[in-house]
């Protein structure tokens, strides 16, 4: 793959692509103070690192801008190799003219996360932090934030190294053991190993636990709002939202198309789905949005069932719930019945409620802190310490990989199988924790990462 070759000095646009106060251009590689310094008006090879000078970018005798020029050298820079930032007016005309002289003076265009993967290959970072980038450029939430930083900055890859160090020691001795097979001698402590063992199985489901909260930090909790037609579902996303996004009426069945918005609540973003009011109807476009309705429950992580008190009795609103208990798995859901509609009734009326649901007013908005509070609680405070959340389905993945050959080295003392044997289980359990970090890499791995990145980082 072309971005793998290391000895080219390559630039790209890195802020937002189009017109902007400031653009910034940078470059990386052994040519970059060069390739810059030929169309600057000032010198920089004898300048210090993380300095920054201005001057003008010149085209032969044509001036096509005035711009600050930063300088990181190498190693201590983000790619561990020689950088240069350029800021300029951000016409795209400019961008264009500046990026086109670099090109032309020997530089070439940077693949997507070719700059990230420069750091990687270079020792800067290793892989789970590289890909930790990506994630903290495209966090919309407090919570997607502090997870993706605190992997940016080790705090996973420390972990993974953790497990590593104490099965080789362990992989070590077992392997030396091999060498005296002779003497039937023993280096590596066979109950020391099945505790480690242990641990680290036990490290390794915990991190496999914590994909299901790090895949909604990541993505958005979806929350489903379900009930019968006219129950407020539109209103409450409306009042949740904080805007007019889905067509309230008092004709049932006015929603027949999953309606869908994001808002981050307590610094966790939430996926809300309006869906079509479950009801029987002969209508055959309704019946396709009951139909989806019924598809996003099961997706949903939290289901909101939305019930008109004005139209039911606090029996039939304690069977309404039961019957749909029924008739939905919520073994890996959350489920919150909310009674709406509370300023229009007399709430003595429905004493056996108060331990089911909350109680709200989607029309005036009251008790909706209630709501947002309780949802907020599912997910649980991701804000407090520096745990490690699995965000990554690749990391999920190679950690399923990691707990079965854990499994066969398990096994394998229990069985007391021969050292060359157990050998070989503890270094597929070590090849797998290197692919996390890695250790152990392919180009088409590579490729497959950093293809998702943007161009410039």
């Amino acid at each position: 793959m072309q971005f793998l070759n290391q000895t080219d000095t390559i630039c790209a646009l890195s802020s937002a692509p189009g017109m902007g106060a400031i653009a910034l251009i940078r470059l990386s590689g052994k040519d970059a103070m060069s390739i810059v310094e030929s169309i600057f008006t000032k010198s920089l090879a004898s300048q210090k690192t993380y300095t920054a000078h201005f001057g003008r970018i010149h085209k032969d005798d044509n001036i096509i801008d005035e711009v600050v020029v930063t300088l990181y050298k190498n190693p201590g820079s983000f790619t561990g190799e020689d950088i240069v930032e350029i800021a300029c007016h951000g016409s795209v005309y400019i961008q264009e003219q500046i990026l086109e002289l670099l090109i032309q003076k020997g530089a070439r265009m940077a693949g997507p996360g070719e700059f990230s993967l420069r750091a990687f290959m270079n020792g800067k970072m290793d892989l789970s932090q590289t890909e930790a980038i990506a994630d903290l450029i495209s966090s919309t939430s407090k919570a997607a934030h502090k997870v993706a930083m605190h992997q940016m900055r080790g705090g996973f890859s420390s972990e993974i190294n953790e497990l590593r160090e104490g099965l080789i020691s362990f992989a070590s001795l077992v392997e030396l053991e091999l060498d005296f097979s002779q003497e039937d001698v023993e280096f590596a402590d066979r109950q020391q190993l099945r505790e480690l063992v242990e641990q680290v199985n036990a490290k390794v489901s915990s991190l496999l636990h914590s994909y299901k909260l790090g895949n909604v930090i990541k993505n958005g909790v979806p929350v489903a709002i379900v009930g019968s037609p006219n129950a407020g579902k539109s209103t409450l996303l409306n009042a949740l939202l904080n805007e007019e996004k889905a067509i309230v009426s008092d004709i049932a069945g006015t929603t027949r198309d999953v309606i869908e918005d994001t808002i981050v609540l307590n610094g966790v973003e939430f996926r809300f789905i309006d869906t079509a009011g479950i009801r029987e109807t002969e209508d055959i476009i309704e019946n396709l949005g009951i139909k989806r309705a019924y598809d996003q429950i099961k997706k949903a992580a939290i289901i909101l069932l939305l019930i008109d008190l004005t139209e039911m009795s606090e029996d039939f609103v304690l069977q309404q719930i039961a019957t749909f208990e029924k008739s939905v798995n919520l073994e890996e859901q959350d489920f919150i019945p909310i009674f709406n509609k509370v300023d229009q009734v007399d709430l003595k009326q429905y004493q056996k409620l108060t331990e089911k649901g909350l109680f709200i007013s989607a029309k005036t908005k009251d008790n909706l802190e209630d709501l947002v509070n309780r949802l907020a609680a599912t997910v649980g405070n991701v804000h407090e310490g520096d745990q490690t959340i699995v965000t990554n389905a690749r990391h999920y993945e190679i950690l399923l990989k990691c707990k079965e050959s854990l499994v066969k080295v398990e096994e394998g003392l229990e069985m007391e199988i021969p050292g060359d044997l157990l050998a070989m289980d503890i270094r597929e359990t070590l090849h797998h924790l290197g692919e996390i970090t890695g250790q152990i890499t392919t180009d088409d791995l590579l490729g497959n990462i950093f293809a998702n990145f943007c161009i410039g980082k």
